[in-house]
């Protein structure tokens, strides 16, 4: 006879959900080798002793935990994802009939708790991997990349001159009244910020934007609503930290800069952090070199080499390195050139000599635009005027003038470990080991894109896909077990001593007696 099934509500559920989730599963392990308890104290601040109970803190961390390592960053799918999950529900410590929070409390734990909280869930779990052999800490890799942010270039407005930026407001406000009637009736709704600009550099962007019109030549000048857009001139109202940037090959974007330090030893990440998309690599070096060395230092480690690729290259980066005690390989880029071609240089004396045997001595220290040091070295003006080469040396200036970076000699020795052997090997390690960090946090672990707002929302969401790439590695490292060098000898005497009994026993029985034998 032909079954048929059919689905009836109970009324009585009996259902254990510990048995029904096996002993290999990933969270039931993850339960119970990582306690996050300690943050329960570390959170107990930010609550008052009165008034409706919030989401439990473990709760939520682990809620986000779980985001990370499910590769879900909505925080409605993630709670509905959860739910259907008898895995899930086990490790958050939740019955099957039990609701799980609703998704507006996790938005709101993640905007209260400060970013401190998330650095110590962080280290927490960094510590665990360092206790089990996972991080040696002496050779570190950085990178960075842009990480979209949760706004759009369709928003951008323009940046009003100082002296008219409270015109403009009233103005807006005047145009906009009815819509600023409703939003001053909602207690929680924030005034727009408008952000105010050098007047000289909006008429400079102006006269631009005319001259690309104008040329017949100009891609998309022509085009009725073509603008010209930059951090200097336009500003996100939806996230005033949100900055364009461009990576080669993919169109402008709102972004926020991702710098990470990963450990060479099992790829293990040992730092992480937020920045402003506007500046340069080599910006940030010298602050991430610090708190890396803090971490380090707190889990009783040393870091004594630095990899990094051309764009961390700054004769001011490499001194901080060597005043750190640090090797950096970080490949030289940029205009430095190490020889002048005609202008040979004396190190000994400090001093370049011209084609025609004249010395140029150093003069004085100045500063460029981006405030690094610089050396200039000068010519008399008294050898130039008789030099008969003057005409073809500098023919509109008194006297030859040599401008070089104040860090010269560190350069040299950066350029001469990069082009070693050794050199050319830490760059391979580098690519094996970070670029496929940041590839794996992009497209597995929720870091597509920033889903909050602001540079300290995006400092969390970078520490928790962080930390549950971490987790991840952590719980998959099985540690190799190593026979002591004792066991090794006693294993090697063994040995010995039977080779000399099998050789003794032979002798005996071919009768072949040695020389004085009885």
């Amino acid at each position: 006879m032909q079954g048929k099934k059919v689905f009836a509500e109970e009324k009585v559920l009996l259902f254990s959900l510990s048995a029904h989730v096996p002993e290999h599963n990933f969270y039931r392990r993850l339960k119970q080798e990582v306690d996050l308890d300690f943050l329960y104290e570390l959170t107990q601040p930010y609550f008052g002793r009165c008034g409706q109970q919030s989401i439990d803190p473990v709760v939520f961390f682990k809620l986000c935990l779980v985001g990370y390592l499910e590769n879900i960053v909505s925080d409605r799918q993630l709670i509905e994802h959860c739910s259907l999950r008898l895995d899930l529900l086990y490790f958050l410590d939740y019955h099957l009939d039990e609701p799980l929070p609703w998704h507006s409390p996790v938005s709101r734990a993640r905007q209260l708790y400060p970013e401190a909280l998330f650095e110590s869930l962080f280290d927490k779990v960094f510590r665990l991997c360092v206790e089990k052999g996972m991080v040696v800490g002496r050779r570190q890799a950085i990178d960075s990349a842009p990480v979209k942010a949760n706004a759009s270039m369709d928003s951008l407005l323009l940046k009003q001159p100082a002296g008219s930026a409270k015109m403009y407001v009233n103005q807006i406000t005047i145009e906009n009244s009815s819509a600023a009637e409703e939003s001053n009736r909602n207690k929680n709704s924030k005034p727009e910020q408008f952000i105010s600009a050098p007047e000289h550099q909006l008429r400079k962007l102006k006269k631009h934007q005319d001259q690309l019109k104008e040329s017949p030549k100009g891609l998309g000048g022509n085009y009725e609503k073509a603008r010209l857009v930059s951090n200097k001139t336009h500003y996100s109202p939806t996230d005033g930290d949100a900055r364009i940037s461009v990576k080669p090959g993919k169109a402008r974007k709102l972004n926020y800069h991702c710098s990470l330090a990963v450990d060479t030893a099992k790829g293990v990440i040992s730092h992480v952090q937020a920045d402003l998309a506007d500046g340069r690599d080599s910006q940030y070096l010298p602050a991430i070199t610090l708190k890396l060395q803090r971490r380090l230092l707190d889990n009783e480690l040393l870091l004594q080499e630095l990899l990094a690729d051309s764009g961390y290259s700054n004769g001011s980066n490499y001194s901080f390195l060597e005043q750190r005690k640090i090797i950096g390989w970080i490949p030289v880029f940029g205009q430095y050139k190490p020889e002048i071609e005609g202008f040979p240089y004396n190190q000994q004396q400090d001093q370049f000599t011209c084609p025609a045997g004249k010395i140029l001595s150093f003069k004085t220290v100045d500063t460029n635009a981006e405030g690094g040091l610089l050396k200039i070295y000068r010519a008399t003006y008294q050898d130039c005027k008789q030099c008969p080469l003057k005409s073809s040396c500098v023919p509109k200036s008194p006297c030859r003038q040599i401008t070089r970076t104040a860090y010269d000699p560190e350069y040299r020795r950066a350029q001469a470990r990069q082009q070693s052997r050794k050199g050319k090997r830490m760059k391979r390690l580098r690519q094996s080991t970070v670029e496929p960090v940041f590839g794996s946090l992009i497209h597995y672990y929720g870091l597509r894109q920033i889903g909050v707002r602001g540079k300290a929302g995006a400092h969390k969401v970078m520490l928790l896909a962080a930390t549950a790439f971490n987790l991840k590695k952590y719980m998959k490292f099985k540690p190799v077990k190593v026979v002591s060098q004792a066991l090794a000898l006693v294993k090697e005497q063994q040995n010995v001593f039977a080779s000399y009994f099998i050789a003794f026993t032979t002798l005996f029985t071919t009768r072949k007696v040695l020389p004085g034998w009885q």
